[in-house]
């Protein structure tokens, strides 16, 4: 069988892209954007940060059930974006049983449309359309 590795590249050979995606350099490039944007990319997080900007809010069980996730798997995840200020988190009790609702902050919003609008363009320049 042939060996289907390509060849290094010499220095700049090849390193331009396609027209298209000339816009994406920056926000492709490793440690590109700020961290609210590196947060956004995780699979959980994502879908976190989606179903807060569809829902006013949300409880735990209902992102744990939504997401199909375990407890300590979302807790680590709603942390480290609540820590980041994407997303609030509002801890009660209803009788005594504890009660976690989460909303999704200004930060958040914004965070989540520019993935979105990246991920938009990405698909628009490898589809070749405009």
């Amino acid at each position: 069988m042939a060996d289907r590795r390509r060849a290094p590249h010499a220095a700049g050979e090849g390193s331009a892209l396609r027209p298209g995606l000339a816009g994406l350099r920056g926000f492709l490039a490793a440690g590109a954007g700020d961290a609210a944007d590196r947060l956004v990319y995780q699979r959980v997080r994502l879908g976190i940060l989606s179903a807060l900007a569809v829902n006013a809010t949300l409880t735990f069980p209902d992102l744990k059930k939504l997401l199909r996730t375990t407890d300590g798997n979302l807790a680590v995840h709603a942390r480290k974006l609540e820590d980041a200020g994407l997303i609030a988190c509002q801890k009660s009790f209803s009788g005594r049983v504890p009660r976690t609702e989460y909303t999704l902050s200004a930060t958040g919003r914004r965070a989540l449309e520019r993935y979105l609008d990246h991920m938009e363009a990405l698909l628009r320049a490898t589809r070749g359309s405009s």
